[in-house]
């Protein structure tokens, strides 16, 4: 696959991965953390916060995988 073509997929992927993320983790908040107290509410979006950090570490590693011989 083309280099080019790669890194445009990885970035409309890694789009559509924060936003999904962020809503996924707004609606459990909202749906679990409604009477906890702040430090929990401050906990758990430290958490998530950071977390979709691990699949876009992913994707980007997979964008910058260089060319295989065979694809020039």
């Amino acid at each position: 696959m083309p280099p080019r073509l790669r890194k445009l997929i990885g970035t409309v992927l890694i789009i559509v991965l924060v936003i999904v993320y962020a809503l996924v983790a707004t609606t459990v908040a909202s749906a679990t953390l409604g009477q906890s107290p702040w430090w929990i509410h401050l906990l758990y979006f430290t958490f998530t916060g950071l977390l979709w950090i691990l699949p876009a570490m992913a994707i980007i590693k997979w964008m910058e995988k260089p060319r295989r011989p065979k694809d020039r």
